[in-house]
């Protein structure tokens, strides 16, 4: 059994992305390093790869996406024929907007993406997707699982493949298999791994 490496430990980039660290790990080692510590996980990930690559900080170019609408969708009153903009926001009104227009309502990944990316629509568009990623829900399409979400997407792997698994027995079995090399998608044969000491 291969024991995982302290980041410091991981020679190159391709050694650290064998491994699956906490962001909590990741932010330590990036601050102790002088790297920046802002974004996701993977963002640190990817600067913690550079830095072990090349022994300095990635120089970063700073992404501003300039917002040209003032349109604010905290307060607004918001009607079916209200135009997308590129200041989107899923705040509480729109939350309320959606939720008059389809009863029981929750925001999901897949719709708040197509608002980001359908600038220019309106929300009557909206809300018929809304509707069609609803029902595709409930017809048992599955969405893909974005791929910063290992952990749920080990899980719904798990509970699939052990329908009467518990919760301590995923989260035994994650620990553990966060200990082995990527990748960090559940396998039947990760259940072996229970029978380890």
């Amino acid at each position: 059994m291969t024991d995982r490496p302290d980041i410091a430990q991981c020679a190159d980039a391709a050694t650290f992305r064998q491994w699956y660290y906490l962001k909590s790990e990741l932010v330590d080692f990036a601050r102790a390093n002088g790297l920046k510590t802002t974004g996701g996980k993977f963002d640190i990930a990817d600067r913690i790869a550079y830095f072990l690559d090349h022994g300095v900080p990635p120089t970063e170019v700073k992404k501003a996406r300039k917002v040209t609408s003032k349109f604010d969708w905290h307060s607004a009153p918001l009607t079916r024929e209200t135009v997308i903009t590129d200041s989107y926001k899923n705040t509480q009104n729109m939350r309320r907007f959606m939720q008059a227009e389809i009863p029981g309502y929750k925001f999901s990944l897949p719709f708040m993406d197509w608002m980001k990316t359908n600038v220019g629509r309106t929300l009557a568009d909206a809300v018929d997707v809304a509707k069609q990623i609803e029902a595709e829900k409930k017809a048992g399409k599955k969405q893909p699982d974005q791929p910063h979400n290992q952990y749920n997407a080990y899980t719904r792997a798990y509970f699939a493949h052990v329908p009467d698994g518990t919760q301590k027995e995923l989260r035994r079995l994650w620990a553990l298999r966060r200990t082995k090399p990527g990748p960090y998608v559940f396998s039947p044969d990760d259940l072996k791994l229970l029978n380890e000491k």
